[in-house]
């Protein structure tokens, strides 16, 4: 069964995925940052470089397989798999939207 996420998180998916049918700007704020693997990425620019590397260096996709909602968190995790020791793994995704768009994402 096939989780309704927000649009904005839909197209991050998609582009995490390597699925072109969105762009950064698509879903996250200018102002937006990512904090992923000890590094954090703000603004978009910084966010569509930490996207692109990370994809060239683990060849992931990720499926969403759970969404919760606390406060004005959304909390999807997702099961992430790809050219890394203990592939697949699950991860999560927090995400803050300001008018619909990702303001900010942790991933753990």
């Amino acid at each position: 069964m096939k989780i309704q996420l927000a649009e904005s998180l839909d197209n991050y998916f998609n582009i995490s995925n390597g699925i072109e049918t969105a762009r950064v700007n698509d879903c996250f704020t200018q102002s937006a940052t990512v904090h992923d693997e000890g590094g954090t990425y703000q603004g978009l620019a910084a966010i569509e470089s930490w996207l692109q590397e990370t994809r060239k260096k683990y060849q992931f996709n990720s499926k969403p397989i759970s969404i919760a909602k606390n406060g004005h968190q959304e909390i999807v995790v997702a099961e992430v798999s790809g050219n890394f020791t203990g592939s697949p793994i699950q991860l999560k995704y927090v995400f803050v939207l300001n008018d619909g768009k990702i303001q900010s994402l942790e991933i753990s």
